[in-house]
């Protein structure tokens, strides 16, 4: 009895170890920077056989072919890759194009990219379905304790009127539903377009006059198109004009869904703590 314990210990041992090194050689397609950074991370980027433009960290992720991007993914060239698992965003991709994907019987998983403090079960569900548990499991904890310990830095400091400019035309910016803006609440600043109907509603000068934010935050956003420049010293009745609180931050940081966030959010935190110092100077 004891003998036939052990081999079918042994047994289910091998077949756990096969199929660990089946989820290794998957071929994956990824459709989000996101989900590409998070797969580097936990050492399956090799795995990623084509992604999307924007894709650009770390740098091996350059060499992978692109297959399209916000705008619609070439499925002719998806399925030219024979890839066995597409991730994908669903706010980052068209529905019909995924439903198309699905179609050919390739398996779609998604991404849930919407809350900060679900980065870590990100990690854990991509190292389950990479065969990388460990790996994963370690970046995980990883990130829980930095985030903790960032929160801890930074709570009962007095909060700071804030506006996200995060795009400028048409001007854009972000609703208390997005992860930036928990971000800017951890920074103890209070994002004077949270109760906005919208995640991401677009907005005029005269809204960001009427809403007197103390601090603008100007994200260096990538893209194809050249941005427009907003010259602001127009409107020094907003108070973050009149004291030339401006605040730039990496938006490939902060806009990710990655442990890199982090970076991005303390540098965020850093600058509101010196916005804060001058505004309590000045009254």
């Amino acid at each position: 009895m004891v003998r036939l314990v052990l081999i079918l210990f042994v047994a289910l041992n091998c077949f756990k170890a096969i199929a660990q090194t089946n989820k290794q050689q998957l071929r994956i397609v990824a459709l989000a920077p996101h989900i590409v950074e998070n797969l580097y991370e936990i050492g399956a980027g090799e795995q990623i056989v084509g992604t999307v433009e924007y894709a650009d960290f770390p740098a091996a992720a350059n060499d992978i072919p692109r297959i399209g991007g916000h705008q619609g993914i070439q499925l002719e060239k998806l399925l030219a890759l024979r890839p066995d698992l597409v991730l994908a965003w669903k706010t980052g991709s068209k529905a019909e194009d995924l439903a198309r994907i699905k179609s050919f019987g390739i398996e779609v998983s998604y991404s849930d990219a919407s809350e900060v403090d679900k980065v870590p079960n990100e990690l854990r569900r991509l190292g389950a379905l990479t065969g990388r548990e460990h790996v994963a499991e370690q970046a995980a904890i990883e990130f829980e304790h930095k985030i903790a310990a960032i929160k801890v830095q930074h709570q009962g400091k007095s909060k700071v009127a804030v506006f996200y400019q995060l795009w400028p035309e048409p001007m854009m910016t972000v609703g208390k539903n997005t992860w930036i803006n928990q971000l800017i609440e951890i920074c103890q600043g209070r994002n004077v377009f949270a109760n906005s109907r919208t995640d991401y509603p677009q907005i005029s000068i005269e809204n960001v006059v009427v809403a007197k934010p103390e601090v603008i935050i100007l994200p260096d956003e990538k893209s194809q198109q050249q941005q427009a420049v907003i010259d602001w010293s127009q409107w020094p009745e907003v108070p973050a004009v009149n004291h030339n609180l401006f605040i730039k931050v990496n938006a490939d940081l902060l806009h990710r869904f990655t442990t890199r966030m982090l970076d991005g959010l303390t540098d965020m935190c850093t600058k509101i703590d010196d916005s804060r110092v001058v505004i309590k100077e000045a009254l």
